[in-house]
């Protein structure tokens, strides 16, 4: 229900965060299961949040299994389609737990669902794909034994950025594959084969570039379109800065203190989602209060709008 009720506003986030998005098979977003999405992981929680509610579909996602030692984030993740896997590192004791998920990703797949699982295992802010571990093979090949006719859909995020507000996000997909191992008497060489098969089709659409390649960041991901824009929208995107630097600001100052590594723009995106419908009204019922004014609760939409202009107008990042 709470995945339902957050989608909506999720999508209209979009907005305010991404400058530009880019899908260069967006027909696969009206996707049916069994799927797997299996996809890298620069972002943190931001990149589940991108698929989820760009696929038509609900979209079941895997997330790292120590954030579930917290009840109410268990209930929570819970809420939002989201079930946890274990690594070593969190405890050995934990690993076993990885086959209650496991299950519960085969009875979605059973009943023609959906399941985003990130390949690399750890979440890092690089423009790089590193090695698959070994839970995207093992998951699919469970599924393949149990007769459910599942697909692999190989699927790149790319950010312009992972620090600066108005970024730029390429999803690209490459072609989804079905059982290309059944020839392969051995499940460990077939494991073997499945992760160079995605490895191979992840580095297509995952982008290389080295932290000193800003040209050849800027280059992937520039829209000229954008460039037409900054001057009509100079003097709302102004408005857009003195309205939200308030917000803005303060909160980033909060989140560089406490959560300053690669979950920073994540928790940035996550903070803002949520205090934003607050900061409007607040705003709103101030502007109301100083001028008696019924218009001042025109704010509610002239804000949002100044926002937008301001993320357009400002350079790429």
């Amino acid at each position: 229900m709470l995945y339902r009720i957050l989608k909506f506003p999720a999508k209209l986030a979009f907005l305010f965060y991404c400058r530009f998005l880019y899908v260069n098979r967006p027909e696969l977003l009206q996707s049916n299961g069994p799927l797997l999405i299996a996809a890298n992981h620069p972002n943190s929680f931001l990149d589940a949040i991108v698929i989820a509610t760009l696929f038509k579909k609900p979209v079941y996602s895997l997330v790292r299994g120590d954030v579930y030692t917290n009840r109410f984030y268990a209930l929570l993740l819970n809420a939002l389609n989201m079930m946890p896997v274990y690594r070593l590192s969190e405890g050995a004791e934990n690993l076993q737990e990885n086959y209650s998920t496991f299950e519960k990703c085969r009875q979605v797949f059973r009943n023609n669902g959906i399941v985003l699982i990130f390949s690399e295992g750890r979440c890092i802010n690089e423009w790089h794909l590193r090695p698959l571990k070994k839970g995207t093979a093992r998951l699919a090949f469970s599924c393949w034994e149990e007769g459910i006719p599942l697909r692999v859909l190989p699927t790149g995020i790319n950010f312009s950025s992972f620090r600066k507000y108005g970024k730029n996000i390429h999803l690209l997909f490459d072609e989804p594959f079905e059982n290309e191992f059944a020839h392969e008497t051995n499940k460990a060489r077939g494991i073997a084969a499945l992760n160079q098969r995605l490895q191979s089709s992840l580095e297509k659409i995952v982008y290389e570039i080295s932290p000193d390649e800003k040209e050849k960041a800027a280059q992937l991901f520039n829209n000229p379109r954008q460039q037409k824009l900054r001057v009509a929208l100079a003097v709302p995107a102004w408005i857009g800065w003195i309205t939200h630097a308030p917000l803005y600001y303060p909160l980033r100052w909060l989140v560089t203190a406490k959560w300053n590594n690669d979950h920073f723009d994540s928790i940035m995106v996550g903070g803002l989602f949520v205090a934003y419908p607050f900061y409007l009204l607040l705003v709103s019922f101030i502007a109301f209060s100083c001028t008696q004014s019924a218009l001042a609760w025109m704010l509610l939409l002239i804000l949002p709008l100044c926002a937008r202009a301001l993320l357009l107008w400002k350079r790429p990042v």
